[in-house]
Protein backbone atom coordinates (compact mmCIF):
# COMPACT_ATOMS: atom_id res chain seq x y z
CA UNK A 1 0.00 0.00 0.00
CA UNK A 2 1.43 3.39 -0.78
CA UNK A 3 1.87 6.06 1.01
CA UNK A 4 -1.29 8.11 -0.09
CA UNK A 5 -3.57 5.01 0.16
CA UNK A 6 -2.16 4.60 3.73
CA UNK A 7 -3.15 8.31 4.16
CA UNK A 8 -6.75 8.36 2.58
CA UNK A 9 -7.64 4.71 4.30
CA UNK A 10 -6.76 6.59 7.36
CA UNK A 11 -8.52 9.92 7.23
CA UNK A 12 -11.59 7.94 6.40
CA UNK A 13 -11.75 6.03 9.77
CA UNK A 14 -10.39 9.07 11.44
CA UNK A 15 -11.29 12.28 10.05
CA UNK A 16 -10.03 15.70 10.96
CA UNK A 17 -6.40 14.54 11.68
CA UNK A 18 -3.46 16.89 11.50
CA UNK A 19 -0.49 16.20 9.48
CA UNK A 20 1.49 15.34 13.03
CA UNK A 21 -1.31 13.11 13.94
CA UNK A 22 -1.34 11.33 10.76
CA UNK A 23 2.67 11.01 10.96
CA UNK A 24 2.59 9.43 14.86
CA UNK A 25 -0.11 7.13 13.61
CA UNK A 26 1.75 5.66 10.78
CA UNK A 27 5.29 6.04 11.57
CA UNK A 28 5.76 6.99 15.61
CA UNK A 29 6.14 10.18 17.23
CA UNK A 30 9.98 10.65 16.34
CA UNK A 31 9.47 10.53 12.73
CA UNK A 32 9.68 13.72 11.13
CA UNK A 33 6.26 15.30 9.61
CA UNK A 34 7.35 16.75 6.07
CA UNK A 35 6.79 14.14 4.07
CA UNK A 36 3.10 13.29 4.93
CA UNK A 37 2.87 17.38 5.08
CA UNK A 38 4.32 16.67 1.15
CA UNK A 39 2.01 13.78 0.42
CA UNK A 40 -1.20 15.34 1.57
CA UNK A 41 -0.41 18.87 -0.38
CA UNK A 42 -0.44 16.67 -3.43
CA UNK A 43 -3.73 15.01 -2.41
CA UNK A 44 -5.67 18.41 -1.97
CA UNK A 45 -4.44 19.24 -5.22
CA UNK A 46 -5.90 16.24 -7.10
CA UNK A 47 -9.42 16.82 -5.11
CA UNK A 48 -8.72 13.80 -3.17
CA UNK A 49 -8.72 15.49 0.66
CA UNK A 50 -9.30 18.37 2.14
CA UNK A 51 -7.06 20.48 3.90
CA UNK A 52 -8.83 23.51 6.56
CA UNK A 53 -7.06 25.00 8.74
CA UNK A 54 -8.66 25.11 12.44
CA UNK A 55 -7.32 26.56 16.12
CA UNK A 56 -4.01 27.19 14.48
CA UNK A 57 -3.34 23.81 12.85
CA UNK A 58 -4.48 22.26 9.43
CA UNK A 59 -6.47 19.36 9.78
CA UNK A 60 -7.42 16.88 6.94
CA UNK A 61 -10.62 15.30 5.79
CA UNK A 62 -11.64 12.89 3.02
CA UNK A 63 -13.28 15.56 0.24
CA UNK A 64 -16.67 14.13 1.08
CA UNK A 65 -16.40 15.56 4.85
CA UNK A 66 -15.63 18.61 3.84
CA UNK A 67 -16.21 21.15 7.15
CA UNK A 68 -19.54 23.15 6.23
CA UNK A 69 -18.39 26.67 6.93
CA UNK A 70 -14.55 27.55 6.78
CA UNK A 71 -12.78 30.08 5.38
CA UNK A 72 -15.38 31.88 3.01
CA UNK A 73 -13.42 35.12 1.88
CA UNK A 74 -16.37 37.40 1.09
CA UNK A 75 -16.96 37.41 4.74
CA UNK A 76 -13.12 38.17 6.16
CA UNK A 77 -14.01 42.04 6.19
CA UNK A 78 -16.63 41.47 8.73
CA UNK A 79 -16.03 42.25 12.52
CA UNK A 80 -18.16 39.86 13.62
CA UNK A 81 -18.83 37.35 11.40
CA UNK A 82 -20.86 35.41 14.16
CA UNK A 83 -24.01 37.54 13.28
CA UNK A 84 -24.49 35.89 10.18
CA UNK A 85 -25.19 32.62 11.47
CA UNK A 86 -28.45 31.16 10.43
CA UNK A 87 -30.13 29.01 12.88
CA UNK A 88 -29.64 25.91 10.14
CA UNK A 89 -25.99 26.92 9.74
CA UNK A 90 -25.65 26.56 13.76
CA UNK A 91 -27.25 23.20 13.12
CA UNK A 92 -24.88 22.22 9.84
CA UNK A 93 -21.87 22.68 12.22
CA UNK A 94 -23.46 20.99 15.18
CA UNK A 95 -24.12 17.71 13.09
CA UNK A 96 -20.49 17.70 11.56
CA UNK A 97 -19.07 18.00 15.24
CA UNK A 98 -21.33 15.16 16.64
CA UNK A 99 -20.91 13.24 13.59
CA UNK A 100 -16.80 13.18 13.67
CA UNK A 101 -17.00 12.59 17.24
CA UNK A 102 -18.97 9.17 16.87
CA UNK A 103 -22.45 10.18 17.31
CA UNK A 104 -25.26 9.30 14.81
CA UNK A 105 -28.11 12.04 14.91
CA UNK A 106 -31.41 13.17 13.53
CA UNK A 107 -31.94 16.61 12.95
CA UNK A 108 -34.78 19.06 12.27
CA UNK A 109 -33.95 21.44 9.10
CA UNK A 110 -35.97 24.76 8.73
CA UNK A 111 -39.42 25.61 9.85
CA UNK A 112 -39.98 22.01 10.21
CA UNK A 113 -41.32 20.67 13.69
CA UNK A 114 -39.55 18.52 16.54
CA UNK A 115 -36.75 18.54 18.35
CA UNK A 116 -34.04 20.65 16.78
CA UNK A 117 -31.20 17.54 17.17
CA UNK A 118 -31.33 14.19 18.76
CA UNK A 119 -27.75 12.41 18.96
CA UNK A 120 -27.11 8.73 20.09
CA UNK A 121 -23.39 7.25 20.61
CA UNK A 122 -23.98 4.06 22.27
CA UNK A 123 -26.07 4.31 25.35
CA UNK A 124 -25.87 7.97 25.40
CA UNK A 125 -28.88 10.32 24.20
CA UNK A 126 -27.88 14.39 23.68
CA UNK A 127 -30.48 16.62 22.91
CA UNK A 128 -30.00 19.98 21.88
CA UNK A 129 -32.01 23.13 20.66
CA UNK A 130 -30.54 25.53 18.69
CA UNK A 131 -31.67 29.42 17.68
CA UNK A 132 -30.09 31.56 15.18
CA UNK A 133 -28.71 34.99 15.46
CA UNK A 134 -31.56 36.83 15.11
CA UNK A 135 -31.15 40.30 13.44
CA UNK A 136 -32.26 43.15 16.46
CA UNK A 137 -31.28 42.55 20.58
CA UNK A 138 -34.77 42.53 21.49
CA UNK A 139 -34.97 39.64 19.45
CA UNK A 140 -32.22 37.72 20.66
CA UNK A 141 -33.62 37.95 24.16
CA UNK A 142 -36.88 36.50 22.79
CA UNK A 143 -34.94 33.65 21.10
CA UNK A 144 -32.94 33.11 24.68
CA UNK A 145 -36.26 33.11 26.54
CA UNK A 146 -37.83 30.87 23.90
CA UNK A 147 -35.15 28.06 23.56
CA UNK A 148 -34.61 27.41 27.18
CA UNK A 149 -38.80 26.80 27.28
CA UNK A 150 -38.06 24.42 24.11
CA UNK A 151 -35.72 22.50 26.14
CA UNK A 152 -37.38 21.99 29.29
CA UNK A 153 -40.39 20.23 27.44
CA UNK A 154 -37.92 18.05 26.04
CA UNK A 155 -36.95 17.08 29.69
CA UNK A 156 -38.81 13.03 29.75
CA UNK A 157 -35.53 10.77 30.03
CA UNK A 158 -33.38 11.07 32.90
CA UNK A 159 -30.52 9.71 31.44
CA UNK A 160 -30.19 12.06 28.41
CA UNK A 161 -27.97 15.48 28.34
CA UNK A 162 -29.86 18.53 27.07
CA UNK A 163 -28.34 21.94 25.75
CA UNK A 164 -29.38 24.52 24.10
CA UNK A 165 -27.05 25.96 21.30
CA UNK A 166 -26.46 30.19 19.78
CA UNK A 167 -24.07 31.60 17.42
CA UNK A 168 -21.20 32.98 19.82
CA UNK A 169 -22.86 36.30 20.62
CA UNK A 170 -21.68 38.30 23.39
CA UNK A 171 -25.78 38.96 24.15
CA UNK A 172 -26.23 35.29 24.24
CA UNK A 173 -23.14 34.59 26.58
CA UNK A 174 -24.28 37.63 28.73
CA UNK A 175 -28.05 36.24 28.63
CA UNK A 176 -26.86 32.42 29.98
CA UNK A 177 -24.52 34.25 32.61
CA UNK A 178 -27.33 36.28 34.05
CA UNK A 179 -29.38 32.61 34.26
CA UNK A 180 -29.26 31.77 37.94
CA UNK A 181 -26.90 29.51 39.37
CA UNK A 182 -29.57 27.73 40.97
CA UNK A 183 -31.57 26.43 37.20
CA UNK A 184 -28.58 25.42 35.87
CA UNK A 185 -27.58 23.10 38.39
CA UNK A 186 -31.22 21.88 38.61
CA UNK A 187 -31.94 21.73 35.27
CA UNK A 188 -28.20 20.63 34.48
CA UNK A 189 -28.38 21.85 30.91
CA UNK A 190 -25.50 23.40 29.56
CA UNK A 191 -25.47 26.07 26.65
CA UNK A 192 -23.46 25.54 23.46
CA UNK A 193 -21.53 28.62 21.50
CA UNK A 194 -21.02 28.33 18.14
CA UNK A 195 -18.50 30.76 15.91
CA UNK A 196 -18.39 31.57 12.51
CA UNK A 197 -15.08 28.75 11.94
CA UNK A 198 -17.07 26.09 13.01
CA UNK A 199 -15.17 26.03 17.01
CA UNK A 200 -17.89 24.90 19.63
CA UNK A 201 -17.62 26.30 23.36
CA UNK A 202 -20.01 24.49 25.62
CA UNK A 203 -20.55 25.97 29.26
CA UNK A 204 -22.35 24.71 32.14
Amino acid sequence: MTLKEKIVNLLKDQPGLSDREITNILFGKEYPQQSINQTCNLLEKRGIIIRSKELGKIRNYPSKDKPFIKKIESYTELKDDNKKLSEDEVKKILEKYLTINGWSLSVSWGKSSGTDIIAHKELKKWIIEVKGCGSLNPMRVNYFLSVLGEILQRMDNQEAKYSVAFPDLKQFRNLWERLPQLTKERTQVTALFINFDGNIEEIS
